[in-house]
């Protein structure tokens, strides 16, 4: 049995941040591996044990490792199997904010041949995806800068003493597109939309007259009270399969009426139930 208490794996695309989540967790107290070979994770695990000052590891392991990086989802059985907790957290952006930051860092894609950088991205997500698939929490960072992603890191990893699952719930704008790292999407274009009132068009959600505009509407209470009720069946049933985190994204239109004012909502109630919860409001100020 090893002695450590926390292990986080960081993986995810090129450029979507996760030298940026490493130091975040290295200033919480993690040790950090960056760029480890997944076969070489349990013998990393087991010289841990020899350090007397190191109980939490974080490790980055990514497309950087080539060919070796299809033994990382054995790699992770085998470490679990030492009675070691393993999380696992991924970062991702979209192509057109990965391709931005990749040209601005004026460094080679690792799996670019000589074609396109948008094509070994393509090829990162598809050497990706089974990990993607079995992480714990997946991170969109295409609106994040560096300050946001290391806050929502710290979030996540700062409390270890509190039990339970970490929920997030984010409002956002349908036309903007859906959150990619959202576990569950619900649309709260079934409401009156504010935006047709005059007086409240200039306003969002977070305002006083809009959220009571929203929440006076029949069905938006139904909502609020069936949607509390089944995220509390669901994140039991979570909660029994390791997954620690949750993304919940709640749409409207724009992303600053309904969403935000149902977001607060939401929040609110899950924090009256001791839920550990954060918000983000995604769209915010973009009309």
């Amino acid at each position: 049995m090893s002695k450590l208490t926390d292990f986080v794996l960081v993986t995810g695309m090129t450029g979507a941040g996760r030298s940026t989540a490493a130091k975040s967790l290295e200033k919480l107290g993690y040790y950090v591996v960056d760029n480890l070979p997944p076969g070489m994770l349990t013998e990393l695990v087991a010289s841990v044990d020899y350090a007397e000052d190191i109980d939490r590891l974080a490790v980055v392991v990514d497309s950087r490792s080539r060919t070796f990086f299809f033994g990382l989802v054995d790699a992770i059985e085998s470490v679990k199997s030492t009675g070691v907790k393993v999380r696992t957290v991924y970062l991702e952006a979209s192509d057109e904010v990965l391709v931005r930051r990749q040209e601005a860092a004026r460094r080679p894609h690792p799996l670019s041949r000589q074609d396109r950088l948008v094509d070994g991205l393509h090829r990162e997500r598809e050497l990706l995806r089974t990990i993607r698939g079995r992480a714990n929490l997946v991170i969109d960072t295409s609106s994040m800068n560096v300050h946001q992603l290391a806050q929502r890191v710290r979030e996540a990893f700062e409390d270890e003493k509190e039990q339970g699952i970490h929920v997030t719930v984010v409002s956002f704008g349908f036309k903007y597109g859906i959150p990619i790292d959202a576990d569950m999407i619900a649309d709260m274009r079934f409401l009156p939309n504010p935006f047709w009132v005059e007086e409240l068009r200039p306003l969002s959600g977070l305002d006083e007259p809009v959220s009571e505009y929203v929440y006076r509407q029949d069905r938006a209470q139904e909502f609020l009270d069936r949607y509390v009720d089944l995220l509390s069946l669901l994140t039991n049933g979570f909660l029994n399969e390791d997954k620690l985190f949750l993304t919940v994204g709640i749409g409207c239109t724009g992303g600053r009426h309904r969403s935000v004012a149902m977001t607060e909502a939401l929040v609110a109630r899950l924090r009256d139930r001791n839920v550990r919860v954060q918000v983000v409001h995604r769209d915010l100020g973009r009309e």
